[in-house]
């Protein structure tokens, strides 16, 4: 019998986890599918009863929801818990909801495999939002010594780390002049070239420390306009697709107990219009 595996989202069009879970299930000889569900904010709780009553045995969950699904949800992981989001749902056999993040060690495996020793490091992170708390807990977790740069800094104070104003630009270069890895992970960079580059000129780039891990949670530009900025100066880039990729395996063995075939998953997400287009 075919297994059922989906994301929930609002909108969730632009899902490329499709692509990349259904490749590995193929990859992997595994009979199941991923499909996308577009669940609007108020229809959560219909939702999730939903995925419970036909037996889906797993989904992702994207914005708007990472916060709002873990109230219905059995039990959460510590991940999870330490983030105050989730990302990932399996339905075990006696029924129980269960909730994790993957975008936490997802982004530890992107950043250690792009060669990033966070042990120590000092990391910046641009931000105050989900991405931001995934990425702060992360990075903590990893021993990284981590700054929060916010346009709200009340926000960026609630995630436990110094927190500076993201307007601030001689605070910010300063920051920046001491990270060895910065995390941009607003949706700035996900907007038109106008907006985009206002933001990106707004940062004081060439106090990078030469050699430093810049990585844009953004995956769509794959090769944003601050990953450009950023060699320009120096800097070592990571594009958002790392993160994606490894977010996704850690969903993958969560739901089936098997090694995520990386190199077919990767295959599909690149293979996809969105990444290949700049």
């Amino acid at each position: 019998m075919t297994r059922v595996y989906g994301v929930l989202g609002w909108p969730v069009a632009q899902s490329r986890s499709p692509a990349m879970q259904n490749a590995a299930f193929e990859a992997a000889g595994i009979d199941a599918t991923y499909v996308r569900f577009p669940v609007a904010p108020d229809a959560l709780g219909d939702a999730i009863r939903g995925l419970r009553a036909l037996g889906i045995a797993g989904a992702n969950v994207t914005v708007p929801h990472k916060t709002a699904v873990i109230a219905h949800l059995d039990a959460i992981d510590e991940s999870a818990r330490a983030v105050g989001a989730v990302n990932t749902l399996t339905l075990a056999e006696d029924g129980t909801l269960r909730g994790a993040n993957t975008d936490v060690g997802g982004l530890v495996r992107a950043l250690t495999e792009a060669g990033a020793t966070l042990a120590e490091a000092r990391a910046l992170v641009l931000g105050a939002g989900g991405a931001a708390r995934a990425a702060v807990a992360g990075l903590r977790g990893a021993g990284a010594h981590v700054t929060v740069a916010a346009r709200r800094v009340e926000e960026g104070a609630r995630l436990g780390a110094p927190t500076l104003d993201l307007a601030d630009r001689d605070a910010l270069a300063d920051a920046l002049a001491a990270a060895d890895v910065v995390v941009q992970a607003t949706s700035a960079t996900m907007q038109g070239d106008a907006a985009a580059q206002c933001f990106v000129e707004a940062l004081p780039l060439a106090s990078l420390r030469p050699g430093a891990l810049v990585t844009d949670l953004v995956y769509a530009p794959r090769d944003t306009l601050l990953l450009r900025a950023a060699r320009a100066h120096g800097a070592r880039t990571l594009d958002g697709l790392a993160m994606l990729l490894r977010q996704g395996a850690l969903a993958f063995e969560l739901w089936t107990g098997v090694p995520a075939p990386l190199p077919a998953m990767r295959a599909a997400l690149e293979s996809e219009t969105s990444f290949t287009r700049g």
